[in-house]
């Protein structure tokens, strides 16, 4: 059962919607972005963020092969090195290490498959879906009833 209902609230989170929205219109194809939501939610637990963004993708073409792998990326053929590099990414702004949460090494590898705008809205991508993942953490939402393209 939900602790709070953030739908109710949508007055305090619109700026969160409206930087979703930025994201989606910007530069980054619309199926690494999915990717990428997915991975955040499934290292964060998310259970409600990964019934959305699983049925978004389903809903905009991407397999179920490679949404069912994707916590396994590392070891699955059928990723991108532009997506390898997005899930390196958000994996370390999710978990970032003390001293060094945000290697060089791994800066210059997505810089050569992102340029800087998309690295800037690649980083966006994740710290938003990173406090989605904590609002319905900390509201107890419940999975199961969001539609495909239900918040735009």
């Amino acid at each position: 059962m939900s602790r709070f209902n953030i739908q109710k609230h949508f007055q305090a989170v619109q700026p969160l919607f409206a930087l979703s929205k930025h994201i989606k219109a910007g530069t980054l194809e619309p199926a690494l972005i999915e990717l990428v939501l997915m991975r955040v939610s499934q290292i964060n637990g998310c259970a409600y963020c990964l019934d959305m963004h699983s049925k978004d993708a389903r809903a905009a073409g991407e397999t179920e092969q490679r949404l069912y792998v994707l916590a396994g990326w590392r070891e699955a053929p059928f990723y991108s090195e532009r997506e390898r590099a997005a899930f390196a990414w958000a994996e370390a702004l999710t978990r970032p290490v003390p001293g060094n949460p945000v290697p060089d090494a791994l800066y210059e590898e997505v810089r050569r498959q992102f340029n800087e705008k998309e690295l800037v809205e690649l980083t966006l991508l994740v710290t938003n879906v990173n406090t989605w993942n904590r609002i319905n953490l900390a509201a107890h939402t419940v999975a199961g009833d969001y539609k495909p393209g239900m918040f735009g």
